[in-house]
């Protein structure tokens, strides 16, 4: 039961108000509570040692600094026995990324519905809203599958937004929950867009709120609407500097419009502010996508190879997805394709994720010569593929669908099928181009609309393939690979004014590039420079 002589702080009216002002209600024994994570003023029903710790453990949920987020809730129960929003706070924390679309590991699914218990609890004797917020999470945890139960809390978290409009973190909330359960089949994008028009007012009235800045990225993590995140993107990083997701999230921005030197600064500073930056693969993916996309190859090694030191920690889960990656990206965007039939496979991964290295050791060996690896592969990306549509994922079945199609149509063009090559490698990119990409992912491996333009261009077909090419920017802008195939297909189409203008671009992107990499001289030598 909450005892009436802890209310210690204001007004729930005047505290809200402070909100929209920008203006922290509360001080904090480390300093301004916005220092380092953000600015969250969250009232709640606990005593005033305990508030200020919620609310800056808030702010770090916010950044999903999850092993921060979870000790600064237990410091807050160490105020507050009776606070029963800090159990609120360790149910979400339990959670971790919502984006991800995948259920946390049995212990931390045991720990949040525990905790959730405990809010419920202890909210019962507290206000109205602190009830309906302990509600929320209640509906995260149970038997039911984990989609229903992510629907469920987006339920009620629209039921706690509409019955408290005075409460901006229900709205902030709720929004999350909509952007997370947008399917990724919708490429109109219209929940995701819906979820920012209610967390943009606020941030014109927050601009220190960190989550308002995250979930707006997350939002517009699309090419066709990524440039409504520009904003925030260029904001989170100083919002929030001491967590190290709000450091990398900017860059999710950053690559859907192709600015690479920002994508790498980032990523860089959000893989030294983890506590084991062997542990940031999920930055350092995205990083070695950016130096890949420059050219800059021997920067890119540096975090491959480190990252394949530290591989078989970090295989099993969705990060799995950015360790497999790695060095697959390394050899297939430098056309390695002996490197990357010679991929080794993890025996430990997901479905999804053992399909990395086998789609990289197919499209090599396809490549490279040895259509044997080819066959091998393309038979195990069907097991993996059909293994998940059996699993009930059909976002994971979907991308493994059409690297299996992109795969069989380069071993049909090493039998000189060029009918059926064609027909599967359109297939297998209209098939990748009904989803929108993962969160987890800077972008495929090769795009496989790419794949489907550089076997038009190796069958001389030079017009449909700058087709396919310029098709692949309106999803990957700036992308060096694609920007490099589009001039030479341009050029073999007998279109110079396009030649010229990809072959610049080309130029532009790989400025910084190694020696090693060809593109840049052959872009000279057709500019005549």
């Amino acid at each position: 039961m909450i005892r009436p002589q802890t209310f210690t702080m204001l007004s729930i009216p005047v505290v809200f108000a402070a909100f929209a002002s920008g203006v922290s209600a509360q001080q904090h024994e480390h300093g301004r509570p916005d220092e380092g994570v953000g600015r969250v003023a969250f009232p709640v029903s606990c005593n005033a040692e305990a508030v200020p710790r919620f609310e800056r453990a808030v702010a770090m949920l916010h950044s999903f600094w999850f092993e921060a987020a979870e000790s600064e809730f237990k410091r807050t129960i160490e105020a507050d026995a009776s606070c029963g929003m800090a159990h609120w706070g360790l149910a979400m924390t339990m959670l971790g990324n919502p984006f991800t679309r995948v259920e946390p590991p049995p212990a931390r699914l045991q720990a949040g519905e525990a905790a959730a218990r405990q809010a419920a609890e202890l909210t019962r004797g507290a206000t109205h809203r602190e009830q309906m917020y302990a509600a929320t999470v209640v509906a995260l945890y149970g038997v039911a599958p984990f989609a229903e139960r992510m629907r469920a809390h987006e339920q009620a978290m629209k039921a706690l937004a509409d019955a408290h409009p005075e409460d901006p973190e229900a709205t902030i909330f709720h929004a999350r929950a909509m952007i997370a359960n947008a399917p990724p089949t919708d490429l109109t994008f219209a929940r995701q867009t819906a979820a920012a028009a209610l967390l943009e007012p606020i941030f014109q009235r927050s601009s220190n709120h960190p989550g308002l800045a995250h979930y707006i990225i997350h939002a517009f993590d699309a090419p066709p609407v990524a440039t409504k995140g520009l904003d925030a993107a260029r904001r989170y990083a100083d919002i929030a500097p001491d967590a190290p997701h709000a450091l990398h999230m900017p860059t999710h921005i950053f690559t859907r419009l192709g600015h690479w030197d920002e994508s790498i600064k980032l990523n860089r500073r959000s893989a030294w502010a983890e506590p084991d930056s062997n542990a940031a693969v999920h930055p350092m993916d995205y990083m070695v996508y950016a130096y890949l996309q420059q050219g800059r190859d021997a920067e890119a090694w540096k975090v491959v190879s480190r990252a394949r030191e530290n591989a078989d920690r970090f295989y099993v889960g969705i990060l799995g997805y950015n360790t497999a990656a790695m060095p697959a990206r390394y050899a297939l965007e430098r056309a390695d394709w002996a490197g990357a039939a010679a991929l080794a496979v993890p025996s430990n991964a997901p479905a999804f994720v053992e399909a990395i290295p086998r789609f990289a050791r197919a499209i090599g060996g396809a490549r490279g010569g040895k259509p044997d690896v080819t066959r091998a592969e393309i038979a195990e990306l069907a097991r993996l593929r059909d293994a998940l549509q059996t699993s009930g994922d059909a976002y994971w079945a979907t991308i493994v669908g059409a690297q299996h199609l992109a795969a069989s149509a380069w071993l049909a063009h090493t039998q000189g099928d060029a009918t059926r090559a064609t027909q599967l490698a359109r297939e297998a990119a209209d098939l990748e181009e009904t989803v929108e990409k993962h969160p987890v992912t800077p972008g495929p491996l090769l795009p496989a609309r790419e794949l489907e333009a550089d076997l038009l261009l190796e069958l001389g077909r030079a017009a449909p393939a700058l087709a396919a090419y310029e098709k692949t920017l309106e999803r990957e802008p700036n992308r060096a690979r694609t920007l490099f195939g589009a001039a030479r297909a341009a050029e073999q189409a007998g279109d110079r004014a396009k030649a010229r203008r990809y072959y610049e671009a080309v130029l532009d992107v790989m400025a910084g590039a190694d020696a090693t990499r060809p593109e840049p001289a052959a872009a000279r030598k057709f500019l005549g420079r």
